[in-house]
Protein backbone atom coordinates (compact mmCIF):
# COMPACT_ATOMS: atom_id res chain seq x y z
CA UNK A 1 0.00 0.00 0.00
CA UNK A 2 1.25 3.33 -0.78
CA UNK A 3 -0.06 6.99 0.82
CA UNK A 4 0.82 10.05 -0.71
CA UNK A 5 0.37 13.44 0.72
CA UNK A 6 0.05 16.84 -0.96
CA UNK A 7 0.56 20.04 0.89
CA UNK A 8 2.47 23.28 0.93
CA UNK A 9 4.86 23.37 3.00
CA UNK A 10 5.09 27.12 2.78
CA UNK A 11 7.97 29.07 2.41
CA UNK A 12 9.99 30.60 4.95
CA UNK A 13 10.67 33.75 3.61
CA UNK A 14 10.19 35.19 -0.61
CA UNK A 15 12.69 37.57 -0.18
CA UNK A 16 16.05 36.79 1.61
CA UNK A 17 17.37 40.40 0.24
CA UNK A 18 14.68 42.53 2.03
CA UNK A 19 15.23 40.73 5.45
CA UNK A 20 19.09 40.70 5.30
CA UNK A 21 18.45 45.10 4.53
CA UNK A 22 16.55 44.45 7.83
CA UNK A 23 19.21 42.56 9.98
CA UNK A 24 22.07 45.15 8.78
CA UNK A 25 19.42 48.50 9.88
CA UNK A 26 19.40 46.89 13.26
CA UNK A 27 22.57 45.89 13.48
CA UNK A 28 23.56 49.54 12.49
CA UNK A 29 20.84 51.08 15.24
CA UNK A 30 22.90 48.91 18.01
CA UNK A 31 26.08 50.00 17.10
CA UNK A 32 25.00 53.94 17.10
CA UNK A 33 23.36 53.07 20.54
CA UNK A 34 26.84 52.13 21.72
CA UNK A 35 28.52 54.72 20.05
CA UNK A 36 26.26 56.74 22.26
CA UNK A 37 27.63 55.32 25.09
CA UNK A 38 23.23 54.63 26.05
CA UNK A 39 22.55 52.18 28.97
CA UNK A 40 19.25 51.67 30.37
CA UNK A 41 17.59 50.69 33.58
CA UNK A 42 13.50 48.74 33.26
CA UNK A 43 11.72 48.44 36.88
CA UNK A 44 8.35 47.29 36.86
CA UNK A 45 5.47 47.91 39.34
CA UNK A 46 1.88 46.16 39.10
CA UNK A 47 1.30 47.35 35.08
CA UNK A 48 3.00 50.62 35.43
CA UNK A 49 6.48 50.46 33.98
CA UNK A 50 9.65 52.58 34.44
CA UNK A 51 12.56 53.01 32.52
CA UNK A 52 15.67 55.10 33.41
CA UNK A 53 18.23 56.12 30.24
CA UNK A 54 21.48 57.92 30.60
CA UNK A 55 24.69 58.29 28.20
CA UNK A 56 28.38 58.24 28.21
CA UNK A 57 27.60 61.64 26.00
CA UNK A 58 25.83 64.64 26.02
CA UNK A 59 22.96 63.42 24.21
CA UNK A 60 19.42 64.53 23.72
CA UNK A 61 16.67 62.62 24.84
CA UNK A 62 13.23 62.21 23.14
CA UNK A 63 10.16 62.94 24.63
CA UNK A 64 9.21 59.33 24.24
CA UNK A 65 10.54 56.04 23.65
CA UNK A 66 9.48 53.12 22.05
CA UNK A 67 9.55 50.01 24.56
CA UNK A 68 8.71 46.83 22.50
CA UNK A 69 8.01 43.66 24.59
CA UNK A 70 7.85 40.21 22.26
CA UNK A 71 6.92 36.80 24.05
CA UNK A 72 9.51 34.01 22.75
CA UNK A 73 6.27 31.87 21.74
CA UNK A 74 3.57 33.54 21.66
CA UNK A 75 3.60 36.50 18.92
CA UNK A 76 -0.55 37.19 20.32
CA UNK A 77 1.30 38.75 23.73
CA UNK A 78 3.21 41.30 21.84
CA UNK A 79 2.78 44.80 22.99
CA UNK A 80 4.45 48.13 22.14
CA UNK A 81 4.38 50.77 25.08
CA UNK A 82 4.91 54.37 24.10
CA UNK A 83 6.99 55.52 27.34
CA UNK A 84 6.34 59.39 27.90
CA UNK A 85 9.56 61.51 29.17
CA UNK A 86 9.61 62.56 33.11
CA UNK A 87 12.34 64.51 32.75
CA UNK A 88 16.15 63.83 33.32
CA UNK A 89 16.37 59.98 31.62
CA UNK A 90 13.11 58.85 33.08
CA UNK A 91 9.75 57.60 31.21
CA UNK A 92 6.95 56.04 32.30
CA UNK A 93 4.15 53.92 30.81
CA UNK A 94 1.65 51.18 31.06
CA UNK A 95 1.57 47.46 30.24
CA UNK A 96 -1.63 45.85 28.24
CA UNK A 97 -2.55 42.57 29.91
CA UNK A 98 -0.57 40.09 32.33
CA UNK A 99 3.40 40.04 31.42
CA UNK A 100 4.86 37.24 33.28
CA UNK A 101 7.77 35.15 32.29
CA UNK A 102 10.41 35.88 29.91
CA UNK A 103 10.20 38.44 27.14
CA UNK A 104 12.58 39.68 24.79
CA UNK A 105 12.54 43.67 25.12
CA UNK A 106 13.81 46.15 22.76
CA UNK A 107 13.64 50.33 23.12
CA UNK A 108 14.08 52.58 20.68
CA UNK A 109 13.89 56.38 19.92
CA UNK A 110 10.60 56.95 17.67
CA UNK A 111 12.88 58.13 14.92
CA UNK A 112 14.45 54.51 14.83
CA UNK A 113 18.17 56.01 15.16
CA UNK A 114 19.33 53.87 17.98
CA UNK A 115 17.87 50.52 19.64
CA UNK A 116 18.87 48.99 23.39
CA UNK A 117 17.35 45.17 23.60
CA UNK A 118 18.01 42.20 25.68
CA UNK A 119 16.09 39.74 27.77
CA UNK A 120 13.78 40.35 31.01
CA UNK A 121 12.42 37.94 33.01
CA UNK A 122 8.81 40.50 33.58
CA UNK A 123 8.29 38.74 37.10
CA UNK A 124 11.74 39.94 38.86
CA UNK A 125 11.59 42.23 41.16
CA UNK A 126 15.61 43.20 39.80
CA UNK A 127 15.32 46.27 37.61
CA UNK A 128 16.70 44.73 33.93
CA UNK A 129 19.76 46.76 32.49
CA UNK A 130 20.53 47.14 28.92
CA UNK A 131 23.67 48.35 27.76
CA UNK A 132 24.91 48.89 24.27
CA UNK A 133 27.63 47.11 23.00
CA UNK A 134 30.19 49.38 21.05
CA UNK A 135 30.22 48.83 17.81
CA UNK A 136 31.59 48.62 14.44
Amino acid sequence: MWLAVISNDGLVTDDYYKQGLAVNQALERDHRAGSLGLQADIMRAGSGIRLFIRSNNDVALPSAIDLKLAHPTRAGQDQTVVMASEGQGFYGGKIAGEVVGRWLVSIEDPAGQWRLHGEWQADSVEPLRLTAQAGK
